[in-house]
């Protein structure tokens, strides 16, 4: 057996080993009143490098818990991405790439 089946072979172990723990990891449900929901995710999302950077120096939490589940997440992720650019960013910037690659090749 070569060194690229061990290695392979270590890596799958590694990984079935992974899912196998976190398949039984559960969280508590989420009990309380007005627990945050969407737009509440929504702005902790978009306030996600200032909450960062908070929790650097003081009890700052990044992410609410307990909150409404999914709605919450989904809010998160879209501030997140809201924020820090999402798609669109590194797509611009790969577009602005090959246009200074075409513009260098048509000079030459």
């Amino acid at each position: 057996m070569g060194t690229g089946q061990k290695r392979t072979i270590c890596l799958l172990t590694l990984a079935a080993g992974a899912v196998f723990l976190t398949g039984c990891a559960t969280q508590p449900g989420p009990h309380g009143v007005n627990l945050p929901g969407f737009f509440s995710g929504l702005l902790h999302g978009f306030l996600i490098l200032f909450s960062f950077i908070g929790s650097l120096f003081t009890d700052v939490r990044i992410y609410s818990f307990p909150n409404a589940g999914r709605w919450y997440d989904f809010g998160y992720f879209l501030g997140a991405a809201m924020f820090l650019g999402g798609a669109h960013a590194s797509q611009k910037s790969g577009l602005n790439r090959c246009t200074h690659v075409d513009k260098g090749r048509q000079a030459e």
